[in-house]
């Protein structure tokens, strides 16, 4: 890592506290249903005393006169100075980048590091190189105001895996107007809203998406979608699990990590209670076609969750979309391929297959052909191991955390071709975590289930310490933190053209979606209450809630 230029006095200042936590404060880890960060208690801007030091990234190539004014509206932030550094990344600007005069107290200015380029890779070295509990990525054409970096931290100090998304609009940009000093002063001064026009300032497209879903606290699994760009914060911790940024992605970087964020289980937070003017128009504003084209093929191999992105026909991709765990210990080879054909020929073609068995007890000295003790598991092998979706393991593979769900099937067993489709359907309509079968049929094919897991929930359950107690308490966990939704076996295993009784069986559906659409209405009222709330004396806010 090179370091260009130093902090305020010429060398590097770091903030009070090194650690992952300042001062050893540890940062509760409340349980937090789907996207519903609502029950957190959140305090008032300037009332309230932090402990968490962050890193703001600011990814730049050229343009030093927006750079100036960023780092202006930076240097006037309400958040402690002591626990707040800047790396600013120059990404190859010619002429390099330089440090202004009116600048944050503890500011470095670094070369991004050879081997790639683009703000995804930049940000990445940028978070490598800065010391804080919490990463905020800043765009390098974002006027902040006074607030903005209290204002996300305060949701940070309240729970350790949240991705916070801050607040923007768009204002035409001349340069040199208004200049460094003026920001500076406007800043301090809590005027920032001052330096543009806001009547005639464009909003982004996520706010659609922010007005819709109740402020993302009733969003569903694609809540990841607005995180994109311009600023946005999380725990350093939660950074390094999801692996920073691709820096192979030059464009659309931002969406694919936000994507992996929310495989890990992040919550995402909009953050209105400050705001920021974003000097110019983006790239996917002035040039959204060819933007969006170049963008499509890397995003789509790499995220799952954009199926329309993925409606070429039968193909493999890069991520799948679901990983299959099919256990033929001891099975026959009829029993593998009543399970794995219909599987390989299903509507869902970005599928992995993990085969779990003893491989390595198949021995390749002379035997009798026919009469092999592992003469099933032998035929297996050689009648999939030609499908590259396909491969073989001695034991359940640890979970691939890019995936989205984890499907497991009992050897033996007849899903449809449609199954895996059907049962993810029902996952994403319903929200849950895990996805259970009541057919009794399936308990003939052994003690392991047909279930369909969520990958999202089972690691946000881990994170929360919830794996110490074993499967059973895993799977509690899931049901608390997203939901656990049983169905039954009809159109997933068994005949294809199988229709539901008309009896009972109708009934009871009905019965469960009405119960469904009930809770739901529930769990939005509960929110809306809880989010008028807001500012009440406790004791009326439970009165109203009971």
């Amino acid at each position: 890592m090179t370091i260009v230029d130093g902090g305020a006095a010429g060398g590097r200042t770091k903030p009070e506290s090194t650690g992952r936590a300042s001062g050893g404060a540890a940062v509760p880890r409340p349980w937090i249903r789907r996207n519903d960060y609502t029950a957190l208690e959140i305090p008032r801007l300037g009332e309230w005393e932090p402990h968490l030091s962050v890193s703001v990234i600011v990814p730049a190539h050229g343009h030093q006169d927006k750079l100036d004014l960023v780092l202006a509206a930076l240097a006037e932030q309400s958040y402690p100075s002591r626990l707040m550094e800047t790396v600013v990344v120059d990404d190859g600007s010619e002429p390099p980048l330089r440090l202004p005069e009116a600048r944050p107290e503890n500011t470095r200015l670094i070369a991004s590091d050879e081997g790639g380029w683009g703000s995804a890779h930049a940000v990445t070295c940028g978070a490598a190189a800065g010391d804080g509990d919490v990463v905020l990525r800043l765009d390098a054409d974002m006027l902040v105001y006074r607030e903005h970096v209290e204002s996300q931290l305060r949701w940070h100090h309240a729970a350790d895996y949240l991705a916070v998304l801050g607040h923007k609009l768009f204002v035409p940009f001349t340069p040199g107007e208004p200049d460094p000093e003026s920001v500076r002063a406007a800043v301090a001064e809590g005027r920032a809203a001052e330096l543009f026009d806001a009547g005639s300032a464009e909003k982004h497209w996520i706010e659609r998406t922010i007005d819709r879903t109740e402020a993302l606290a009733a969003a569903d699994h694609r809540a990841h979608t607005v995180f994109i760009g311009a600023s946005g914060s999380l725990h350093r911790d939660l950074f390094d699990e999801a692996g920073g940024l691709a820096g192979e992605m030059v464009l659309g970087g931002d969406s694919e990590f936000a994507y992996r964020l929310a495989q890990a289980g992040a919550v995402f937070v909009p953050d209105l209670d400050s705001s920021s003017w974003h000097l110019g128009r983006t790239q996917m504003q002035t040039r959204r076609e060819a933007g969006a084209r170049y963008r499509r093929p890397f995003v789509a191999t790499r995220v799952p969750d954009f199926r329309d992105w993925r409606n070429q026909g039968p193909r493999q991709w890069a991520v799948p979309y679901v990983d299959v765990v099919v256990d033929v210990g001891a099975a026959s080879l009829e029993d593998a391929e009543t399970t794995l054909a219909p599987l390989l020929a299903g509507t869902v073609p970005d599928i992995r297959v993990r085969v779990v068995g003893t491989w390595s007890a198949l021995s390749e000295e002379r035997r009798s052909p026919l009469d092999e003790d592992l003469l099933d598991l032998r035929l297996i092998r050689e009648a999939f191991r030609g499908d590259s979706r396909v491969s073989f393991a001695e034991e359940e593979p640890e979970r691939d955390i890019a995936v989205p769900f984890r499907l497991h099937l009992p050897a033996g067993c007849a899903p449809t071709r449609r199954a895996v489709e059907r049962i993810t359907e029902v996952a994403d309509q319903h929200r849950v975590g895990l996805v259970r079968l009541t057919d009794p049929s399936v308990d003939a094919f052994g003690p392991r289930p047909v279930r369909l897991e969520r990958t999202a929930a089972f690691m946000r359950a881990r994170r929360l310490g919830a794996d110490q107690g074993g499967p059973e308490e895993l799977d509690a966990a899931v049901d608390r933190l997203y939901g656990l939704h049983w169905i039954g076996g009809a159109g997933i295993v068994g005949d294809e053209d199988e229709e539901p009784p008309r009896d009972w069986g109708t009934r009871l559906r009905a019965a469960e979606r009405k119960a469904d659409a009930q809770r739901a209405r529930a769990d939005r009222l509960e929110r809306r209450l809880r989010w008028l709330g807001r500012g009440l004396p406790r004791r009326l806010v439970e009165r109203l809630t009971r």
